[in-house]
């Protein structure tokens, strides 16, 4: 996967996905001393980044393949990502879940067209039953992250970063799998090779922090958080490919993010869900220090105003 291959995932999404807003942020540019950004990935219609990569992906699905239908494995935004992809192509999506996702992704899943199995609570789980599934009724597997149109598609975020922002030094990026970051790595590093890329992830699932630490993906035996979408066992094999030597990790707290989330809505206007304001947290308690103009990216907002307030009560 290239920069070419990103560049044709961005001439694929006008229409579908948006071009999210990249917006200065005055009170965190003040307290960090380099201008910070937010990249504004909840602006998207499914509210989170993954539309990208799941357009990508079905726009390239051809005859048979697109006519049998699609499933994937996701604790929400992919799986909302993917059921609006295949109803933009009038085809069917199945959504395999956790039993502990949240109720708002749940309903928007089905709200999309998509057929929404559960199946335990890890996202080993979620991935045997889809594969189960996907072999008895012959669709074709979407998978959140492991997959080069996947990143490429993801990867779009760094292409317009670097285009909104040529003087961009640091880009810090939600980690859950690593489609994300390995995407945005490619793009920014193969325009601006100096720029820091930082992984932010919950201390309770440092995946990408283990691996990087082991040279390899590691397994986790557990990841617990608030921030559910960065919660699997392990990044992928090929997100890590696309990232080993080039970033770096920081983890963060619960409660950072938390606050981070509440800080967002309250004094700047911005939903974002737990794993979006993850970034935001890494700032703003300090784990993470930049040094230039700086981009927190903002990676999905599928939250609704009463668990914002919930999370205020932490």
């Amino acid at each position: 996967m290239s920069l070419d291959d990103i560049r044709d995932a961005a001439r694929g999404l006008p229409g579908v996905a948006v071009r999210t807003d990249l917006v200065p942020v005055p009170a965190l540019t003040e307290s960090a001393g380099v201008p910070v950004y937010l990249k504004l990935e909840n602006q998207q219609p499914t509210g989170a980044f993954k539309l990208r990569g799941a357009w990508t992906f079905v726009r390239k699905l051809r005859g048979e393949a697109r006519a049998a239908g699609v499933i994937t494995y996701s604790s929400g935004n992919h799986g909302q990502a993917v059921a609006y992809a295949a109803r933009r192509v009038e085809a069917r999506a199945v959504v395999v879940m956790p039993e502990t996702a949240p109720a708002l992704k749940v309903d928007r899943v089905r709200g999309l067209g998509g057929e929404v199995v559960f199946a335990g609570t890890t996202s080993e789980d979620r991935y045997k039953h889809a594969m189960e599934l996907a072999e008895r009724e012959g669709l074709t597997v979407i998978p959140p992250y492991e997959h080069h149109h996947i990143i490429a598609g993801q990867g779009t975020v760094g292409l317009e970063i670097v285009e909104d922002l040529p003087d961009v030094a640091h880009v810090t990026v939600p980690v859950g799998g690593g489609g994300l970051i390995a995407g945005i790595t490619t793009a920014v590093k193969s325009l601006k090779p100096d720029t820091r890329i930082t992984g932010v992830e919950p201390e309770g699932a440092p995946a990408l922090g283990r691996a990087l630490e082991a040279g390899r993906p590691v397994r986790l035996e557990r990841t617990a958080s608030i921030a559910d979408g960065l919660l699997p066992l392990s990044v992928g094999t090929l997100t890590f490919e696309h990232v080993r030597g080039a970033v770096d990790a920081v983890a963060v707290s619960d409660d950072s993010i938390a606050e981070a989330a509440v800080w967002l809505h309250r004094e700047q206007g911005v939903l974002a869900e737990p794993s979006g304001a993850a970034t935001t947290a890494a700032l703003r308690s300090g784990v993470l220090r930049p040094s230039g103009p700086t981009v927190l990216v903002v990676s999905g907002g599928n939250v609704e105003p009463s668990r914002i307030a919930e999370l205020a009560s932490r």
